[in-house]
């Protein structure tokens, strides 16, 4: 990773989510309104194709003309009283040439990444060589939060809450198809949409909304926003403490909230543990078929009997009764602990049993059968891999983070969140175990505080949770190899959620791709324009 990028980052001072997740009533309509804004056919209705855009003033500016407008943001109607007044009115330029060289009229929809307040480094750094090189226009749309909509008592680029990044999100999704409607009005097309960092994240979940083909050139970001904030530098600029004392302290995060996020990189994950299942299905024969059947119904159907003891001892045998090779197989697949198995949801459910949907034999058919029994029961399996410490319930998967509990209030915390946490309530221990005991508890406590950081920003940012873009093939990706601000270790690539398009690598980190590279993310935009006019706009 880049020295740069963590150097830039341990300069700046300034904290995010400072007053912390945000109002849980909030989060909850945010949430709801996600699975709206998630799917293009109810998306496309939210705004209408005449929605109102007004043009304050055209400035002329040596070889191009800028428009600048306004426009009331449409998240406004769809989600009242959530948006602060200072928010509500989007700002915009759009920066034209003075005359048009060809029919065609080729615009691009620029979003702000992190700190990106105004319009003056878009325009200068993106829009104007754009128009120069390519012959493509630019609009600059203000982000929510940002420049004139700045609540007044915001710091700069430091968000008060979680919850603000979703308002942002879903505001920008919202006022680009109001700006992109306004382009089809204006006769400009073909149209694009690009920014980097964050821009870029947001320019990717406002395209998958368009009910066209457009040309999409996400730059520096990638598939999902939990990575950011909790394996990037930015984690380090996030107000932990606060997120921490709210979480343990409202019972409503872990209760309730957890149970409406939706993320697909446990699908996955479930799903690719039910390959490795599989795999070890295929290369057994008959009699060790049979052997697994016996354990499996040793281990999950046997539920109603009496005896405990006889049950462990009966279970414990079957289990040592396999090969060394095979008890590896189930401890990395299904990571069976020989407790009793807790819940599982039933989506997930359903993904780590889809690869054994096309297998045939005695083993696929028991295991299908008894999972099937457990769902029509209303029953789930609490599933673990030791290797990777995955926890499927919900959405919650556990990370190797540690909280550090040596200060007088960090020792507050953890003794007031051990007693809100459900995760530890074991029996009283001597003197001498009781630090062992909190420094695990500690441990764990800070895992359920990154779990949901991570569960809240899949289900709301995770482009796996939106539509597929028109054509895929429209889209140029542009990563940087050493990017310390967008971790894209252990994610789904978005590449693989979007399959056709391209991604483009630049070898730097975050900050230095951002500051000497721009002619590559420009030189991206031209030829995802270009390959667009050659598809869609030949005369």
């Amino acid at each position: 990773m880049s020295r740069l990028d963590h150097l830039y980052r341990r300069l700046l001072l300034t904290k995010f989510f400072t007053k912390g997740w945000g109002k849980p009533e909030n989060l909850k309509r945010l949430f709801d309104f996600r699975k709206v804004i998630s799917n293009r056919e109810l998306c496309r209705h939210l705004v209408p194709q005449d929605y109102p855009i007004h043009i304050d003033k055209e400035v002329y500016d040596g070889d191009c003309r800028i428009l600048v407008g306004h426009f009331l943001s449409p998240f406004t109607h769809h989600m009242p009283g959530i948006m602060p007044k200072e928010v509500e009115t989007a700002r915009f330029q759009v920066i034209l040439p003075m005359q048009w060289k060809h029919t065609l009229k080729p615009v691009c929809l620029h979003l702000a990444g992190t700190g990106d307040h105004f319009f003056w480094r878009r325009r200068l750094l993106m829009a104007k060589p754009l128009l120069k090189e390519s012959g493509i226009a630019s609009i600059l749309l203000e982000n929510p939060y940002y420049g004139t909509r700045k609540p007044k008592d915001q710091l700069r680029s430091s968000l008060h809450n979680v919850s603000d990044l979703f308002v942002m999100g879903g505001a920008l999704i919202l006022e680009s198809l109001a700006l992109l409607h306004w382009c089809q009005r204006q006769g400009f097309g073909p149209l694009g949409l690009t920014g980097i960092s964050m821009g870029g994240h947001m320019a990717s979940l406002a395209a998958t909304n368009w009910h066209e083909p457009i040309s999409l050139i996400p730059c520096l970001s990638w598939s999902t926003a939990s990575a950011v904030f909790t394996q990037g530098v930015m984690r380090k600029a996030i107000s932990w403490k606060t997120l921490k004392n709210q979480f343990f302290e409202n019972s409503v995060y872990q209760e309730e909230i957890s149970k409406l996020l939706i993320s697909p990189e446990y699908e996955q994950q479930a799903y690719n543990m039910g390959q490795e299942f599989v795999k070890g299905l295929t290369s057994n024969n008959e009699k060790l078929e049979q052997t697994y059947m016996e354990f499996l119904r040793n281990s999950f159907v046997e539920t109603n009997s009496k005896d405990e003891t006889l049950k462990a001892d009966n279970q414990k045998n079957v289990r040592e009764s396999l090969p060394s090779s095979v008890q590896l197989s189930v401890k990395e697949t299904l990571g069976l602990t020989g407790r009793a198995l807790d819940k599982m949801d039933p989506p997930i459910l359903f993904h780590f049993c889809k690869p054994l949907l096309h297998l045939s034999g005695v083993l696929a058919q028991a295991f299908l059968s008894m999972w099937h029994r457990l769902l029509n029961q209303k029953l789930a399996a609490h599933l673990m891999l030791s290797s990777q410490q995955l926890s499927i319930q919900g959405v919650k998967t556990k990370y190797l983070y540690r909280m550090n509990p040596s200060s007088a209030s960090g020792q507050q915390l953890l003794q007031h969140a051990v007693s809100k946490s459900k995760l530890s309530h074991g029996s009283q221990s001597s003197s001498a175990s009781r630090d062992a005991v909190l420094d695990e508890q500690a441990h764990s406590l800070e895992q359920e505080a990154t779990n949901f950081m991570i569960g809240v920003m899949d289900e709301c940012t995770h482009l796996g949770n939106f539509s597929i873009p028109i054509d895929p093939n429209l889209v140029i990706i542009v990563a940087a190899t050493r990017d310390a601000y967008v971790p894209r270790q252990g994610v789904i690539p978005l590449d693989q959620l979007w399959p056709g398009s391209e991604v483009r690598y630049i070898d730097q980190g975050h900050i230095a791709a951002f500051l000497l590279h721009n002619n590559v993310f420009r030189k991206a935009i031209t030829d995802s324009f270009n390959k667009q006019m050659n598809l869609y706009h030949q005369r």
